[in-house]
């Protein structure tokens, strides 16, 4: 688990943790909003019923000669006369009297003991919720206290709760998406300088660009320039050791050709352990002289297909009609591809004059470029190569037929240069009567 989340892409990362805040942050503003909304409307309600009552206190009026207690004049507002409209008042003293408001009707609000004011919730007519507040009051003349209280459904709390509610539930969820959309933006226009990295490294991979372009932020600018510095020594050391090589390569030989012609005043069973040293160090001397001069795909070079092989098939036509050998090449399909010219001529030339070196009439060439990759396809009518003799043939230095001149180092090499592009190289029966060389490379 831990290493699939290692190889998460950066731009799903940033945005798994947006997120994540998103979903932890909003919803916890949103309750904490809600918390104050609601402590709010609750302070504000009761500062409310604080003034009913303090209205009713102040118009309650006690004639002393009958006794009697009696409401002053209206609060203002109909719901105290609208029956269970959920907007009460009472008033109770000390020997049983008890008046209401005409919302109250028959019932009765429950007493709080205390002097008040004191807040609590109790249950009214009809199921109803309601926030009442009480207070002990003296008035001049009357003997003891008068208990006055107000009272209100909570469900006007609620619904205006509620409401808020809804619209910080919407609110909330329309800011966590627009944020989400961007930051998704953001993410994207951050990292187009990455993709724009990879697009390069893309095209210097096949072969359409030769360096990063340093046109980008000051950070992946330097970062690009590092790079492009690294290609270069890169390349310069690859020459310089291909380079050396073949130095080394051209050294040997001439001191194994002159050992070689030394080796002829040596007697008969010398010469023949000499020469048999000799033509080991020669084969070896030969196949990395030619794998020296093979560039390999470092250089990520792109050449066009059809103007790389005319060359090839031009001197080996010629070979091949001096031979008196009709050559019949075939190029479909047009466009770059992924080689250093002279690593496409070695392979298509080699195949092409080993199958010029056993064919009897026909050589037939084809190269297809698709989307698929690249296929070069060589047959010829000779007398072809068993299943052993073509394992024995991709040996390097291994001769079928010694008669024959030539190193054995072509069909070895050319398996080389495959491989190091990606590809293979398959050897059987041609339906010429031969053998077919078909080489494959991918995209």
């Amino acid at each position: 688990m831990l290493t699939r989340l290692r190889r998460w892409p950066v731009a799903v990362r940033m945005l798994v943790s947006a997120l994540v805040l998103v979903l932890v942050i909003l919803p916890l503003a949103g309750a904490l909003l809600a918390w104050n909304v609601r402590q709010t409307v609750s302070q504000s309600f009761d500062e409310r019923l604080l003034s009913f009552l303090n209205v009713v206190i102040a118009g309650i009026e006690f004639d002393p000669q009958t006794g009697e207690l009696t409401p002053g004049s209206q609060l203002g507002d109909p719901r105290f006369e609208r029956a269970y409209s959920g907007w009460y008042w009472q008033v109770n003293d000390n020997s049983g009297q008890v008046i209401t408001s005409r919302s109250l009707w028959d019932q009765r609000l429950p007493q709080v003991s205390g002097r008040g004011p004191d807040w609590v919730d109790v249950p009214g007519p009809r199921e109803q919720r309601l926030r009442l507040v009480e207070r002990d009051v003296q008035l001049p003349a009357f003997d003891g206290w008068l208990s006055v209280s107000v009272a209100a459904d909570l469900s006007e709390v609620d619904t205006q709760v509620s409401r808020f509610n809804r619209l910080l539930s919407i609110s909330l969820t329309t800011l966590g998406v627009l944020l989400l959309l961007m930051i998704g933006l953001q993410i994207r226009w951050g990292l187009a300088p990455l993709r724009r990295l990879e697009q390069d490294l893309r095209a210097m991979e096949a072969g359409r660009a030769r360096s990063l372009t340093t046109d980008l932020p000051d950070e992946l600018a330097k970062l690009a320039d590092a790079m492009n510095q690294v290609l270069q020594r890169d390349q310069v050391l690859i020459d310089r050791g291909r380079t050396a090589a073949g130095n080394l390569a051209h050294a040997l030989k001439t001191p194994v050709s002159v050992l070689t012609t030394l080796s002829d005043k040596l007697p008969d069973e010398q010469r023949t352990a000499f020469r048999t040293e000799l033509a080991r160090i020669d084969d070896a001397v030969r196949h990395h002289l030619a794998r020296a001069s093979a560039a390999g795909p470092a250089a990520l070079a792109g050449v066009d297909l059809a103007e790389a092989l005319e060359p090839v098939l031009s001197a080996l036509d010629t070979l091949a009609g001096r031979r008196g050998l009709v050559l019949d090449p075939h190029i479909n399909g047009s466009g770059m591809v992924r080689f250093e010219q002279q690593d496409l001529q070695e392979i298509a030339g080699n195949l092409l004059e080993n199958a010029i070196n056993w064919a009897e009439k026909r050589v037939s060439f084809s190269a297809r470029l698709g989307v698929e990759g690249l296929e070069l396809v060589i047959e010829d009518d000779g007398p072809g190569l068993s299943a052993d003799d073509i394992e024995q043939a991709l040996t390097r230095g291994a001769r079928l037929d010694e008669s024959r001149s030539g190193s054995g180092l072509g069909l070895a090499i050319v398996k080389e240069l495959v491989e190091l592009y990606g590809g293979s190289l398959n050897l059987g029966p041609s339906p010429l009567g031969g053998l077919r060389a078909k080489a494959s490379f991918p995209v």
